[in-house]
């Protein structure tokens, strides 16, 4: 109903309005401005992801749905069983990147293969590619990255220290 958080393609937004077959949201010009939602036209599939609660278990890591940075698929690799997609980022953000952790690509929360300065890769199994627009990302497409929030508590915790000494 209105007042609910909805995440679309990993942007939080709040029910505006709700009808039995839609729903409507009120998106900032700095959402769009910050987001790949901006370049979303009528009838292009999104995903979509209602809130958690203290009660829902965790089936990958904690997502905010506050988009940190647009990155740009860059490469699809396929094999029998998965596929590995380069995606090329911010530099800001590789520092919040390690190997086999967590990043969240279009709300979806993935581990990181590997990583370089401006780019990681994923690996997506059947799963994600049936069920997620991530499996129709082509190289070129525009997706919204948000990293791993704990990360960026450390980081602020760390640099709070330093500046206490």
């Amino acid at each position: 109903g209105a007042g609910d958080s909805i995440a679309v393609n990993g942007c939080c937004l709040t029910v505006a309005e709700r009808t039995a077959a839609t729903w409507t949201a009120d998106v900032m010009q700095e959402t769009l401005d910050k987001t790949s939602l901006g370049s979303l036209s009528p009838g292009d599939p999104v995903n979509l992801e209602r809130a958690a609660t203290l009660q829902t278990r965790l089936g990958g890591h904690l997502v905010q749905g506050h988009v940190d940075g647009v990155g740009t698929v860059e490469e699809r690799t396929p094999s029998d069983h998965w596929e590995v997609v380069t995606i090329t980022m911010p530099r800001e953000l590789g520092r919040y990147l390690v190997d086999k952790g967590s990043i969240t690509v279009d709300g979806v929360s993935l581990t990181v293969v590997d990583t370089d300065e401006d780019r990681f890769r994923v690996s997506l199994i059947p799963e994600t590619l049936a069920r997620t627009t991530l499996g129709t990302r082509r190289p070129g497409d525009r997706v919204n990255l948000e990293v791993d929030v704990i990360a960026k508590h450390v980081e602020k915790l760390l640099a709070s220290e330093r500046n206490d000494r």
